[in-house]
């Protein structure tokens, strides 16, 4: 039952739009943070501070009247803002499968827990693409030869050397191949 709440809900707040305006806000705050190609741990805390700063910023589309929640309404707005209709019916099923207070509203808290929840499901799905790059099953990192080999079965053939220079782009600690966090690194 969980689950199918948590995919009816996400199903909204899983919008190409709402990606795009994390991301431009990520962009903006990345330039005065550390480089992306620092070996800093994805958990420090100044990175976490940063990141639920980026949050309430992105709460406050949401939240036109200010009010530090969001209602049917406001969440309707905002996603006809972006090209996405939403019934009213919608928006108040969405609120209600988030709303852990069920004062049919979504407070910063709901809308955190939303969003971990999202970048839980978007790392398990990183990790299963990673696993298909893997030429040595669990091995735990992306050779040019496994890269080359699921690119030529995606219909995008490279040669090897090309290959190498795409890891080369993203291999922060130079040796050769991608771990987990470079290739996250790579599709962020």
């Amino acid at each position: 039952m969980e689950t199918e709440r948590a995919s009816k809900s996400s199903k909204w707040f899983s919008n190409k739009g709402l990606r795009l305006s994390l991301h431009r806000r990520r962009s903006k705050s990345s330039s005065t943070s550390s480089s992306p190609n620092s070996p800093m741990s994805p958990c420090t805390p100044k990175k976490d501070s940063a990141k639920e700063d980026e949050l309430r910023e992105v709460f406050r589309c949401f939240d036109s009247d200010g009010d530090g929640r969001i209602s049917a309404l406001e969440l309707r707005a905002y996603f006809g803002s972006i090209g996405e209709y939403m019934s009213h019916e919608e928006a108040q099923l969405a609120i209600n499968d988030l709303d852990a207070d069920q004062d049919n509203l979504l407070d910063f808290q709901d809308f955190l827990r939303l969003m971990k929840r999202e970048a839980n499901d978007n790392t398990d799905d990183l990790k299963m693409a990673f696993e298909m790059f893997e030429m040595e099953k669990g091995s735990g990192y992306i050779t040019p030869k496994g890269l080359q080999r699921m690119l030529r079965r995606l219909g995008d053939a490279k040669s090897y050397d090309e290959c190498v220079a795409m890891i080369q782009v993203f291999d922060i600690d130079g040796n050769g191949v991608l771990d987990f966090y470079e290739f996250n690194q790579m599709m962020a």
